[in-house]
């Protein structure tokens, strides 16, 4: 009987050494600095609730406030979250917003034909912003479900859980226009958000799935202050200085404040040369028909290798500022081929001593001032096919973070034709709409296209798409000369150019020459299409041109 006892105190003995020993190593365990816990977690990370549960990620930028408020975004209400940060009271309020419908797809918000009298615009719902205007953090799950990093982002509710974030932390943060309080975004899931809202130069750090943002407020809000979709931008909801998204709202409060959302900024129009001197005329005629605009803003050139001295002396002396780059292969090219390096226009994002950039193609000529487009966030365009957006105009904000993101995708994403332009919309699929007036594309297929035709003295910017109006004679447009090419066909357009070219200074004009093949080229097509008596009888008119006596080399 005397055993009994002892047994039972050499039981609790051992209990007691073993409770011991388990407070002692939880206690060592969470004395460790913040820093070896985020260290831990890449080797042997836990539960992705329980991971961010203590705030780790956010307590080197909010340590030391005493009531953090955070936002939960798509995080399903049932779900037991108890956030802590050691000397600080967390609370936590999920943030109610109707789910957009199911039946609505990508392309709903991004039509390509616009009825421009009876357009009925769909809207991506938001949540009541004025309930949730004092919160520290919003804290969002991304639904990643059908993403794919090859093919973009084109989700309707992964976008409207990217606008529910940067709507609330603008009006949380947005305190006035002259206060602004620092506010953060995590977001949980492996797609990440959408680079178009979040900039990467705004992310603090990134753990596993889980990405901290602190936005700069003014630059969100000018993106939030653009509808969800590009429908609501087309005519006439796009009216310059009438524009009811500029306030995205019609309420007086934010029509007051929009004035103060926008921000001094460096401004400039680039374009880029590559591969070979034939659209050196195209930049000066483009150059010179910015400046006849009475533009205000620099206008950029970059160019590789094969710019020689001499035209780039005719490039500057037309009003651009020329910077030398090297070039960008494109991974769907052939070697030696003529679009080989037609990924070098990515390298206006390295232009970062600008804050707004309108990339302009060279063969794209302006007839109206257009320097209204730098109110448009990154990246806006004009359309181009179904919910596809055009890369001859693009307004683009220029960032080194961005411009390596880049080259990254450039092995990683696909294209949907094989085009740098086809690539770049995977990589943009969230873009803002430029009235086609801003980029007309000079294609005439069909009786619509023939009727389009008639509008060419009402827009902004023409688009030469087909042979371009220096490689034909000044006489017509030499692409009625090829059966292939007859859509781009059009002696109005063509004449347009050249108004701009008569326009030009005297010392400019050379450097539109005909060379001994482009005549030679030009003669073979006229001699085709005298061969195939095409009805349009282009060819039977007389060549006056004089540059076909002054050829060079």
């Amino acid at each position: 009987m005397a055993s009994k006892p002892f047994h039972c105190n050499q039981i609790s003995f051992t209990l007691s050494i073993t409770l011991l020993s388990l407070s002692l190593i939880i206690f060592l365990v969470f004395s460790r600095s913040n820093h070896n816990i985020i260290d831990a977690f890449k080797h042997n990370p836990p539960p992705s609730n329980q991971r961010f549960r203590n705030l780790d990620l956010l307590q080197e930028d909010i340590n030391g406030k005493k009531e953090i408020k955070i936002g939960l975004v798509n995080i399903n209400s049932n779900e037991e979250i108890q956030y802590q940060l050691p000397g600080s009271v967390v609370s936590t309020v999920h943030v109610r917003f109707d789910r957009v419908s199911k039946k609505r797809k990508w392309e709903d918000f991004f039509p390509f034909r616009i009825d421009e009298n009876q357009q009925n615009c769909p809207e991506i719902p938001m949540p009541a912003l004025e309930k949730y205007q004092d919160l520290d953090v919003v804290v969002a799950k991304l639904p990643c479900k059908g993403w794919s990093g090859k093919s973009g982002m084109r989700d309707v509710f992964l976008l409207q859980v990217n606008l529910v974030v940067a709507n609330i932390l603008v009006e949380s943060g947005w305190v006035t226009p002259e206060v602004k309080r620092a506010v953060y975004a995590v977001s949980v899931g492996s797609c990440g958000p959408m680079q178009e809202i979040f900039r990467c130069e705004d992310l603090l750090r990134k753990v596993e799935d889980h990405r901290v943002y602190k936005p700069e407020l003014r630059r969100l809000k000018q993106t939030m202050l653009m509808p969800p979709g590009s429908c609501q931008l087309a005519q006439p909801y796009g009216e310059t200085g009438k524009e009811a998204w500029r306030y995205h709202s019609a309420d007086h409060e934010r029509l007051k404040m929009l004035k103060y959302s926008a921000f001094q900024q460096r401004e400039a129009y680039a374009t880029v040369l590559h591969t070979s001197e034939d659209y050196v005329c195209g930049a000066v005629a483009l150059a010179q028909s910015i400046i006849r605009t009475n533009s205000t803003r620099d206008l950029i050139l970059l160019h590789d290798e094969n710019i020689t001295p001499e035209f780039l002396v005719g490039l500057k002396a037309a009003g651009w500022d020329t910077r030398l780059i090297n070039g960008i292969r494109s991974p769907f090219a052939d070697k030696d081929s003529f679009n080989e390096w037609n990924f070098s226009p990515l390298r206006i994002w390295m232009l970062t001593w600008y804050d707004k950039v309108v990339f302009i193609d060279a063969d794209v000529l302006v007839f109206n001032n257009i320097d209204w487009l730098f109110v448009f966030p990154q990246l806006s365009a004009a359309p181009n096919d179904k919910t596809l957006f055009n890369s001859g105009v693009m307004v683009i904000e220029p960032s080194l973070c961005v411009f390596e993101d880049l080259m990254v995708k450039v092995l990683e994403m696909d294209s949907y034709n094989g085009s740098y332009q086809g690539w770049l919309n995977e990589v943009f699929t969230w873009w803002h709409r430029l009235p086609s007036q801003v980029n007309f594309l000079k294609d005439f297929e069909g009786e619509d296209g023939r009727r389009q035709e008639k509008i060419l003295d009402e827009i902004s910017v023409l688009h030469f798409l087909g042979l371009k109006p220096w490689m034909c004679y000044r006489d017509y447009d030499c692409n009625w000369d090829k059966e292939g090419m007859l859509r781009f066909a059009s002696d109005k357009a063509h004449e347009k150019w050249w108004q701009v070219y008569d326009e030009m200074p005297d010392t400019l004009q050379p450097y539109c020459g005909l060379t001994e093949h482009m005549n030679w080229r030009l003669k073979k097509w006229r001699w085709i299409a005298r061969g195939l008596k095409q009805p349009d009888e282009h060819w039977k008119i007389g060549v006056t041109d004089p540059r076909q006596y002054n050829l060079g080399a």
